[in-house]
């Protein structure tokens, strides 16, 4: 039997997708799983971007595209950062992808290899260190701490960088945690980015549009001073609910777009044509649709966070962003894996362990509030009655 390469043996997992697969076998047999798991808008995509890859197909976009996607919707990106964050990203800086995980992906691929470090958010959206590792580079976890709002801390992402620092990954807000760093800590983490000219930035704002509490979202894109070193990533699952469509951007700069474009011709060559028709009408279209979302996910985050805290020996911190809480476990006497497993099999509630997102996680479980307010008291009503139960 012929080998793979070595560097496959070093690839991990998305852990969301091995316990969906898992309540999904649950349910065929019969079982009521409640699944939190999964990091999933449970809205159906808004219609008006159904009916425009509907038109599209209609009026003949069948076949390829350029690599970098259509020009109407590089564009619409163009328009709507500029909309947003009051910057101005040229058109030919932008890169249509199909899903957020290929920027990163494409990313990592250009900065990683055998003696780099590349610093990543700890606990933080598993695939950044999975891939890092693919590339021989060495992953260097940022912690990403409870007592800091599980923001990150501008001062301890700088001590970590040194003469074999390629890369830094930020995420704000955050996966697992839905923690929003301050614009101070921005700041601070620019300005002390001026020491290390040789090291590039990616930043992963695919919830960025998903803030509460008054909390203003602040992209790297408004800094200037970086911009020939940042890499930006944004999509449209999570914001118009079209985690299915894969459709992903990013910003590239001018020095690293065109291996970004071969990447891109070499792999996937383009993303499918109604697919970014449908992208623009996401984007240019009426925005009511994502402004009702996110209202539902107010008000299920303030069911989650004061659920989570009436739990014996659970604690919430509440999330500032995203559609996630990541409650403290450390009290219940649970390491986080055995009891996210527990309440899977026992109590038929789907949620994922904080290890599954680092070493950081530990103490800690995530849970998805992107399902239904009846099914998130139902299964925070579970995970209390087997919290309570003797053991």
């Amino acid at each position: 039997m012929p080998h793979i390469v070595e560097a496959f043996s070093r690839i991990g997992e998305e852990n969301a997708f091995a316990v969906l697969a898992r309540a999904t076998a649950l349910k065929a047999q019969g079982r009521d799983v409640i699944n939190l798991g999964i990091g999933q808008p449970d809205f159906p995509t808004p219609a008006h971007i159904v009916e425009a890859a509907i038109k599209a197909l209609r009026d003949g976009h069948h076949g390829y595209t350029p690599a970098t996607g259509i020009m109407p919707l590089r564009e619409a990106v163009s328009r709507d950062l500029a909309r947003r964050f009051s910057v101005e990203v040229s058109p030919e800086a932008v890169m249509i992808m199909p899903g957020g995980k290929v920027t990163m992906f494409s990313a990592i691929l250009m900065f990683g290899e055998p003696g780099v470090e590349i610093l990543y958010p700890d606990p933080g959206f598993p695939i950044y260190r999975s891939m890092i590792e693919f590339t021989g580079a060495k992953p260097v976890p940022v912690p990403i701490r409870e007592e800091n709002g599980f923001g990150f801390s501008a001062a301890e992402t700088l001590s970590l960088i040194n003469e074999r620092t390629r890369l830094v990954i930020v995420n704000s807000p955050a996966n697992p945690t839905g923690g929003v760093t301050s614009k101070a800590e921005i700041d601070a983490l620019v300005a002390g980015l001026a020491r290390y000219p040789d090291v590039a930035i990616m930043s992963d704002e695919i919830y960025g549009t998903m803030t509460y509490d008054g909390e203003q979202h602040v992209s790297l894109l408004s800094y200037p001073e970086i911009r020939d070193r940042l890499i930006y990533l944004d999509g449209a699952s999570k914001t118009y609910a079209m985690t299915g469509w894969r459709l992903g951007w990013s910003v590239w700069p001018q020095a690293y777009f065109d291996a970004a474009r071969k990447l891109a011709v070499n792999s996937f060559s383009c993303v499918n044509a109604a697919t970014q028709w449908a992208g623009l009408a996401a984007l240019d279209g009426p925005q009511d649709c994502v402004a009702e979302m996110l209202a539902a996910f107010d008000a299920r985050r303030r069911i989650v966070v004061d659920g989570l805290n009436a739990l014996p020996g659970v604690s919430c911190v509440t999330p500032k962003g995203a559609f996630y809480a990541f409650p403290n476990i450390s009290r219940t006497g649970w390491k986080a894996k055995p009891l996210a497993s527990a309440l899977l099999e026992e109590a038929g509630v789907a949620v994922i362990g904080g290890p599954d997102f680092g070493v950081h996680g530990e103490g800690y479980l995530r849970l998805s509030y992107a399902a239904s307010a009846e099914d998130i008291s139902k299964a925070l009503e579970r995970m209390g009655e087997f919290l309570a139960s003797p053991r």
